[in-house]
């Protein structure tokens, strides 16, 4: 039961995020316009870095009072193969990715409901630009570098809250920019299936290399590098305590 609960919260929070994503876009729009910024690049990436922090904050909140729901499949196998979820199994994973993915297509679908017709013209889900051996590699690695950040932002990172989260957020931005030409980027298996269902591309072979494989590959390589080579060991941990 405990499962099911937490699939059903995972759904809920994926849709919620999935939802929220294109009023990044927006609101970076509208606040470099209000401050005259538009035409320069760096000010757009730390108007959106600002914004992502925010979102992660306000999520974080509510994925922790859902009972610890997540909105993205690597981070949850990122932390459970890193060894820092004890409370994961490889058979409750089989039940909140899928949960997660039709979360996912909830949450596209809300979009295509309730957003106005000239912002939903704006609004696109990742894209395969190259072809599938270079997008997989391309999320993978993509995935594999985010991950291993913040898995080592919070785990070994400043003790500062918010120093944590702007670092978190701002690698966000740099990997998602990275792969803007590549695949959209997705780094999301859910946000990747609730697009890739809308547009009927879901049940391809070349989604799931791409969109699946690719990020799950890249979140387990990077949680052994950190859980064998970067983790702190037992023994400081202890000693920190005493």
């Amino acid at each position: 039961m405990g499962v099911i609960k937490s699939a059903m919260a995972d759904a809920l929070l994926t849709s919620m995020w999935i939802f929220t994503m294109p009023f990044l876009r927006i609101f970076t729009l509208h606040i470099s316009a209000f401050l005259g910024v538009q035409t320069i690049p760096l000010a757009a990436v730390l108007i959106t870095t600002i914004l992502v922090s925010l979102m992660v904050t306000i999520f974080t909140l509510i994925g922790n009072a859902l009972g610890g729901a997540s909105f993205n499949p690597t981070a949850s196998l990122a932390f459970y193969a890193a060894g820092l979820k004890k409370d994961m199994s490889f058979l409750s994973m089989a039940v909140r990715f899928p949960a997660q993915a039709a979360g996912g297509v909830v949450g596209v679908k809300a979009i295509m409901r309730f957003l106005p017709r000239e912002l939903k013209e704006t609004v696109k889900g990742p894209s395969l630009k190259v072809d599938l051996q270079t997008g997989f590699l391309a999320e993978g690695l993509l995935t594999f570098g985010l991950c291993l950040a913040l898995l080592v932002i919070l785990i070994r990172g400043p003790k500062n809250p918010l120093v944590k989260l702007l670092l978190m957020a701002s690698t966000t931005v740099g990997c998602v920019g990275t792969g803007a030409k590549y695949t959209g980027p997705s780094l999301n298996p859910a946000n990747a299936f609730g697009w890739a269902y809308v547009n009927n591309w879901h049940n391809s072979w070349g989604f799931y290399y791409v969109y699946w494989l690719g990020p799950l590959t890249g979140a387990t390589l990077a949680a052994w590098v950190f859980r064998f080579l970067l983790s702190p060991s037992p023994t400081s941990t202890k000693d920190k305590k005493v």
